[in-house]
């Protein structure tokens, strides 16, 4: 059975590696502090349109969109914001 929130790192990192590359490749001052990013995941984590690592409002996935500083939630309300240095870092 598949896991409806769960993840890509929760489902299988073997088979999406190619997405894990592309986030390790984002220069380090477009990424969003680690704690910053895992605070974006745990809400993707408890929002109902997130299916199986995917976004189904924009299509994205999740954690390669948590990672990115100019990247927000497409949901409405947001679940988090864009991350602009020194300011609303847990938003």
């Amino acid at each position: 059975m598949d896991c409806k929130r769960c993840l890509l790192e929760e489902l299988s990192r073997q088979a999406f590696q190619n997405i894990y590359a592309y986030i390790d490749s984002i220069p380090e001052e477009q990424k969003v502090p680690k704690k910053v990013y895992r605070e974006r995941l745990e809400k993707c984590k408890s929002c109902s349109q997130l299916i199986q690592g995917m976004c189904s409002l924009c299509g994205c996935f999740v954690e390669v969109r948590a990672a990115k500083k100019r990247s927000d939630c497409p949901n409405i309300p947001k679940n988090w914001e864009r991350y602009i240095d020194g300011e609303n870092p847990a938003s």
